[in-house]
């Protein structure tokens, strides 16, 4: 489970230490950005999306608590990581997933990690629930979407739309059906499981494929799928068969 976070400190040592310590004791978290202002870290967050932030109180300006009052929902988990004990309070009242004195106890921040985890497990366990809740309650009559965060805004695109995926560092590009190329804020991995049940096959490490714009299985280069548009999308050799059992189910 990979959990994309933001770090928010007006101290750059402590960015740093912190850092640190999720590289050596939580390599689950990734770090997609840090800010040591509440400006750029209420820009960071609608840029990244991000599911975990942890952040600091007391900082020159707006404080962090400032940053979470920009927001009118709050849709991921904050960690408190603070000097001064005198804002616990505070931070119950918006809802912290944990609040952490420094210097940082290794201890404590592997907790607050495992609670982080399972929170954010159970929210997305939770979103899919709810989504396939409204698609069984319309008789499968309307076709499922899927939630692209993109750099400006979030789009919701319906999955048959969705000719390809392909990977781009910790960025996904989604190619629709209209020509359309977005550019969205996530790993292709964590799209991978969400459309495999709707005929979609991971082809190759960095390309996932909706079977119904395949228009042929090409031999060349040891498998290459042509699609209806004419892009030609390489198949991993690990991935070959299983391209193959896909592509016979899906006749």
């Amino acid at each position: 489970m990979s959990i994309r976070s933001i770090i928010v400190d007006d101290e750059p040592n402590n960015i740093e230490n912190l850092q640190q310590i999720i590289q050596t004791y939580c390599t689950e978290i990734e770090v997609v950005s840090t800010a040591s202002n509440a400006h750029d870290a209420i820009a960071a967050i609608k840029v990244n999306q991000p599911e975990l932030l942890f952040l600091d109180i007391q900082m020159p300006g707006q404080s962090g608590f400032d940053v979470l009052r920009a927001f009118d929902k709050i849709n991921f988990e904050v960690i408190f990581i603070t000097a001064y004990d005198k804002y616990g309070i505070q931070a119950i009242k918006f809802s912290a997933l944990d609040y952490l004195l420094k210097p940082i106890d290794v201890a404590e921040f592997k907790l607050a990690i495992e609670k982080a985890k399972q929170k954010i497990s159970g929210r997305q366990q939770n979103h899919s629930i709810e989504n396939l809740l409204q698609y069984i309650k319309a008789g499968q009559k309307e076709t499922p979407k899927i939630t692209l965060p993109t750099l400006t805004e979030i789009m919701y695109v319906k999955i048959t739309d969705i000719i390809r995926c392909e990977a781009s560092n910790n960025y996904t590009s989604f190619y629709l059906q209209s020509g359309e190329c977005v550019l969205v804020c996530k790993t292709l991995k964590e799209f991978a499981d969400i459309l495999k049940p709707h005929q979609f096959v991971r082809a190759h490490q960095s390309h996932l494929v909706n079977l119904q714009f395949v228009k042929s299985y090409l031999k060349e280069d040891g498998g290459t799928l042509l699609l209806n548009d004419q892009t030609k999308v390489p198949i991993s050799r690990q991935n070959r068969e299983m391209v193959k059992d896909a592509l016979g189910k899906s006749l």
